[in-house]
């Protein structure tokens, strides 16, 4: 099996800088080929959204380059979700304490997908997405907002969730929460799918039909007719009047 990847972003109507960063890595590896996908999307309420975004997606390409080479004699869903959920508490440390000394509160979003030939493995913490586009588009994330919280628990109905204003209210992110508790996932890599990582601002004002009709895996056999895909729903985000930066990236196995 092997990948080809494309990614793209748009700073949108509204906002000065763009605070989403991401980024794939494809290597030949001793375990076979592997893809890394990480989509990181900045705080837009605090200061600085873009410099805690980088950090992460930068340490975790640090991670893909040094240490993922001395675990593919064994690679293991165990050793990977423990040495991630150590670089994730790293970061928040980290972009916590850079907060402090200059006297701000930043933070952001983390959503990263380890692909082998035969599984993935993500970690996950806030409210950015993952998607899988097989024969049907499935959203393999949970968002950790307050009102997802509040639909699960009955509180909110599906569709209030979409309008209410707190939707963007995160329950926790890297670098502006005491705690970080990420969720890590694993399953089964499908041969021609895509799997999406997006900010929210690429979700609230798009369809899953949407998101199917332009990305599925019969359009998307190119790099450049991804990236136009992507550019493409986009750009219809924004005749939405989407007010938030705007990021995509994706994976396609072939």
């Amino acid at each position: 099996m092997n990948f080809i990847a494309s990614g793209e972003t748009d700073i949108g109507l509204v906002k000065e800088t763009n605070q989403d960063s991401y980024g794939v890595r494809i290597a030949e590896t001793s375990y076979g080929t592997m893809a890394l996908a990480i989509l990181c999307d900045g705080m837009g309420g605090y200061s600085k959204g873009e410099v805690a975004s980088a950090t992460v997606v930068k340490e975790f390409f640090k991670w893909f380059d040094t240490r993922l080479p001395l675990l593919c004699h064994a690679v293991s869903q165990d050793s990977i979700f423990s040495e991630w959920n150590q670089l994730a508490l790293q970061c928040n440390q980290k972009i916590s304490s850079y907060g402090s000394s200059i006297g701000i509160t930043l933070g952001t979003t983390l959503t990263a997908m380890l692909l082998t030939e035969q599984q993935y493995f993500m970690i996950h913490v806030g409210d950015s997405r993952c998607y899988e586009i097989a024969d049907s588009l499935t959203v393999l994330t949970k968002d950790q907002t307050l009102v997802s919280r509040e639909v699960e628990a009955g509180v909110l109905t599906e569709e209030a969730a979409k309008t209410d204003p707190r939707r963007s209210v995160l329950l926790q992110c890297i670098g502006a929460s005491e705690q970080v508790v990420p969720d890590f996932l694993s399953g089964e890599v499908k041969p021609n799918a895509v799997y999406l990582l997006c900010s929210d601002g690429f979700y609230h004002e798009i369809t899953p039909e949407e998101i199917y009709g332009y990305l599925s895996p019969d359009r998307m056999y190119q790099t450049d007719l991804m990236s136009a895909n992507m550019r493409a729903l986009i750009e219809l985000d924004k005749q939405r009047q989407e007010r938030d930066n705007i990021s995509v990236v994706c994976v396609k196995t072939c």
